[in-house]
């Protein structure tokens, strides 16, 4: 009768882990890191603003509607009505956003603003 094999040899698994170490770290620097630059904003009191700041306004309701300037705005017109309204707001895009409004809702705007050519982005509740 035949001695059973006890041992496990590990260097095979080894010699994978170290290659995919390698690939990884000749393919991570490659890596286009794209992303939004969050600078954290400073508290000001409302009295503080000038009033002379042209800065777009939109507000995103609890059932994930698009407001400016009291009128609904249709998810299909957003862009448009963005790339509309840039040359009158030239200062950035404020985004008021509602305690139950959905993560998805506020980021289409964000894409929509930053795709149209805004540069600054606040939000606030």
């Amino acid at each position: 009768m035949r001695d059973s094999f006890n041992e496990i040899n590990i260097t095979p698994l080894t010699d994978i882990f170290l290659v995919l170490l390698i690939i990884m770290m000749v393919i991570a620097p490659m890596l286009d890191q794209q992303g939004l630059n969050l600078a954290v904003p400073e508290v000001v009191n409302q009295e503080q603003v000038s009033k002379d700041s042209k800065i777009m306004s939109f507000e995103v309701t609890q059932d994930n509607k698009y407001i400016f300037d009291g009128i609904e705005i249709a998810e299909a017109d957003l862009e448009t009505t963005v790339t509309d309204k840039l040359k009158d707001y030239p200062d950035g895009l404020l985004i008021q956003v509602d305690d139950n409004a959905e993560h998805g809702a506020v980021v289409k705007l964000m894409d929509t603003a930053r795709n149209a050519g805004v540069t600054s982005i606040s939000l606030s509740r």
